[in-house]
């Protein structure tokens, strides 16, 4: 019997949407049955997370912990959530909500170490939040490799690109978003993680050539979720 998997979502809601969409498309089924029990929490009045990590903001730890106590008490048996800079209140998140949660960045140096064993040196796009939160860069750190980081011009870019598909011109924020990619390869990235859940919208039309040099940090995640569900929990 699959495990009920609870999605936090709603940062934004586009994002959520699109996770969703990879967690069918990551379950192999032949029929509706086949594929995994989850509940949605999709509630874009969450405070902002990058002005919340640099102290320009409040917290939205209060409202995430309401979405997961709405998702446990539906009957979530763990939690993931739909936007990489909500991870920096991860640990807090599984603490008081009282649900293993699993973590996207994990998935995604998960995916890199499978796609990509080789790279010396990953590239990283996410938000300044993100990249304040440093947990990216610590797991990258720990498996050995290099990081290359947009310039603070690129890193602009990625901002308006992400706000572009937040407000759903998503082909605006591709024309931003992909030369942002192209120079981060040329400055010595081998493969680069999208660790920002409006940037893989953003760069789904991108080049065909760049592509198998992304890692979507999104489709990680919901890969690691079906296989999550799907496995047989562990005895007690």
């Amino acid at each position: 019997m699959a495990r009920m998997l609870g999605v936090l979502g709603g940062m934004g809601p586009l994002a959520t949407a699109d996770f969703l969409g990879k967690i069918v498309a990551a379950t192999p089924a032949a029929r509706d049955q086949d594929h995994i029990p989850l509940i949605a929490w999709s509630v874009p009045q969450i405070p902002d997370r990058v002005p919340a990590i640099l102290g320009r903001g409040p917290s939205p730890l209060p409202a995430m912990l309401a979405g997961v106590a709405t998702l446990k008490a539906a009957g979530a048996q763990a939690i993931a959530v739909a936007c990489n800079t909500a991870h920096y209140w991860h640990g807090e998140l599984q603490a008081q909500g009282g649900l293993p949660m699993l973590h996207i960045a994990d998935a995604a140096l998960a995916e890199a170490q499978h796609r990509a064993p080789q790279a010396k040196i990953l590239g990283l796009l996410a938000t300044e939040g993100t990249l304040a939160a440093g947990f990216y860069q610590q797991r990258i750190e720990a498996a050995g490799r290099g990081i290359a980081l947009p310039s603070a011009a690129d890193q602009a870019l990625l901002q308006r690109s992400i706000d572009r598909v937040k407000a759903g011109q998503v082909a605006e924020a591709a024309a931003l978003a992909e030369p942002v990619v192209r120079r981060l390869l040329a400055a010595g990235a081998e493969c680069i993680i999208v660790g920002c859940t409006e940037l893989p919208i953003a760069l789904a039309a991108c080049d065909a050539a760049l592509r198998p040099r992304l890692i979507d940090a999104t489709a990680a995640l919901a890969a690691a979720c079906v296989a999550w569900s799907r496995a047989e929990p562990p005895q007690a």
